[in-house]
């Protein structure tokens, strides 16, 4: 925990850690720090002693508060502390008690306006960013107090991190959240007016081909042990053609095995109504394993969720389960092209310069490019577009007009038909002609 008399230039400039967080305390205040992440993030904290507890009182985010204001908040909490009073309890007893809050108004927003007009699905992802972001950078200020600049700088550490995207989507909540709370009188007028989204988004077209296909299938049984959870998870994403949090999320009593249908409940489903998903053979022989393993796991068995690791809670950790994927196809890649697959020989026989990066083999693509690929799989196989759009459940396809107002058809077996013939399509990739010959033999011989 170094000390060091901190200036404006060091606060923008430091660097984050590799790994965890750490302190630079001021020498004019000496129990002010400077809370740096591997993330990125800074928050400026004081640290003290208190009925012969350590404690830690946070003033915001850096550079919400610059240093000056900073130091002058770190000595008002040290003159509470001083009287006796508790400037970390002070100040939680003063945030449930004010209404005006940035926070209070947020968690008003979001019952009385989120909740009660928006898709489910749209209500979980607003309240998924503004309790990661937003309300930890600004918990206590009145909403009032907001200006662009905040919005901006909050924005700007966001995009910084890599997550561009992400960063507009916060851009959006915030800029209905402020409208809304103009109109409530919380305050005078938004300052998102004039604030830019900070990257400009392009459709993706990343499509995985039938080699990368085939890496992925084997990927996925290398991923933790016997692939669980994710390698089954993955599979189900590229059969199925759904959302990550739909499947991820599923439950068993949406499942009918036998009739070889998912249905997935509106309040689960993004456009806000239930959706049906007929299951390949495939697919079903992927679930049928997974209830297998259910029945023979205590922490699994009473839990109605199927991909779970504490029986509670859906699994989470996809970003690094997705780095794993990548290594893993990555090095199945390298064997296809007759390199070696492990980074220091493969360097060598590219007779790379020190340095020099190993060139990426596949190229990025993310789990929902997984959707796009089934259903570009499924046109390959000349599914009409309007089934195509039935299977992802989208609102506005290919009907559309007053043609979408009257059709209400369903294509539940044509639907059905599509899947069944990607099912196929997928494992002709990932299981070749001689090789389903092999085990059908070997099936019939152990009857």
């Amino acid at each position: 925990m170094p000390t060091r008399p901190l200036t404006d230039k060091f606060c923008d400039r430091v660097k984050p850690p590799a790994a965890g967080r750490v302190e630079y305390f001021d020498a004019t205040v000496g129990a002010l720090a400077l809370r740096v992440t591997a993330t990125g993030h800074k928050s400026w904290n004081v640290f003290y002693t208190m009925h012969g507890r350590d404690r830690r009182y946070t003033i915001g985010g850096y550079p919400a508060f610059s240093l000056k204001a900073a130091r002058k908040a770190a000595g008002e909490a040290l003159q509470l502390k001083e009287q006796g009073i508790d400037p970390g309890a002070a100040k939680k007893a003063q945030r449930e008690t004010r209404p005006d809050t940035f926070e209070a108004v947020a968690r008003d927003y979001l019952a009385r306006y989120v909740e009660e007009n928006t898709a489910a699905s749209t209500y979980r992802e607003t309240t998924r960013i503004l309790e990661r972001d937003v309300i930890p950078a600004w918990r206590g200020r009145a909403i009032a107090s907001i200006s662009r600049a905040d919005v901006n700088a909050l924005v700007g550490r966001i995009a910084k991190r890599g997550a561009k995207v992400q960063a507009n989507r916060t851009v959006a909540r915030l800029r209905t959240l402020f409208n809304w709370a103009a109109s409530q009188g919380y305050v005078a007028d938004s300052p998102l007016r004039g604030v830019k989204l900070p990257t400009k988004e392009r459709e993706r077209e990343r499509v995985l081909t039938d080699d990368e296909i085939k890496w992925f299938w084997q990927a996925c049984g290398a991923l933790g042990r016997d692939g669980w959870p994710f390698g089954p998870l993955f599979k189900l994403l590229l059969l199925t053609a759904q959302r990550r949090d739909e499947v991820g999320a599923v439950v068993w009593s949406e499942l009918d095995l036998e009739k070889r249908l998912w249905t997935i409940p509106r309040e689960r489903a993004k456009n806000d109504r239930t959706h049906d998903v007929q299951l390949s053979d495939p697919a079903v022989e992927i679930l049928t394993a997974l209830r297998a393993r259910r029945d023979q796991n205590l922490l699994l068995k009473d839990s109605p969720l199927i991909f779970t690791t504490n029986g509670k809670t859906p699994v989470s950790g996809f970003s690094r389960a997705k780095e794993n994927l990548d290594e893993e196809m990555e090095k199945l890649a390298r064997k296809a092209r007759g390199l070696p697959e492990e980074d220091e020989p493969c360097r060598a026989a590219l007779k790379l310069k020190p340095g020099e990066d190993i060139p990426r083999l596949v190229p990025e693509f993310l789990l929902h490019d997984l959707r796009r690929t089934a259903a570009t799989g499924m046109a390959g196989l000349n599914i009409p577009p309007h089934v195509v759009d039935k299977v992802l459940n989208h609102v506005s396809g290919t009907i559309r007009g007053v043609a979408r107002v009257y059709n209400r058809f369903t294509y539940r077996d044509e639907r059905r038909g599509a899947l069944d013939a990607w099912g196929r399509r997928v494992m002709a990739l990932v299981a070749p002609a001689d090789d389903n010959i092999v085990e059908l033999q070997k099936r019939m011989g152990s009857n």
